[in-house]
């Protein structure tokens, strides 16, 4: 059984893998930047300087001691709300790094077409035109 797991391990496939997810953990990490650093400042400051992240429905009673505008607090308070601010951050932090994921992959298979192409040299039909008339000739 350590044998099948030393070679289950060993295999390319998944180190492949490996090293997908931590490169993935560290994209996400600047996705979660750029969306709450760069591009949600900017819809901030659209909206008349609102800040999203922090827009919530309040669902409870909030418990004395606590203010009611700190979203950060409520939240550690444990408070019922909807964080609906948090959410749309959320929201596009996927959609950038879905369509950074799609743009690398469809590079990625240009890339593979291409090489199939150019290894797999000429059809049949171009063969067989070439001999015809080389054959012509």
């Amino acid at each position: 059984m350590i044998n099948d797991f030393k070679q289950f391990i060993a295999k390319g496939n998944v180190m492949d893998l490996a090293v997908g997810v931590i490169i993935g953990g560290a994209f996400a990490t600047i996705t979660t930047s750029l969306t709450e650093d760069v591009i949600m400042p900017v819809v901030s400051w659209v909206f008349g300087g609102v800040d999203l992240s922090s827009k919530y429905i309040l669902l409870g009673d909030v418990p004395t001691g606590i203010d009611p505008e700190n979203y950060a607090a409520l939240k550690e308070a444990g408070v019922a709300m909807l964080g609906y601010g948090a959410f749309i951050t959320a929201i596009i932090n996927f959609l950038i790094l879905a369509f950074a994921v799609f743009l690398i992959v469809r590079n990625v298979n240009k890339m593979m077409v291409n090489k199939e192409e150019a290894a797999a040299g000429p059809s049949e039909i171009d063969l067989l035109t070439e001999i015809r008339d080389s054959l012509k000739k």
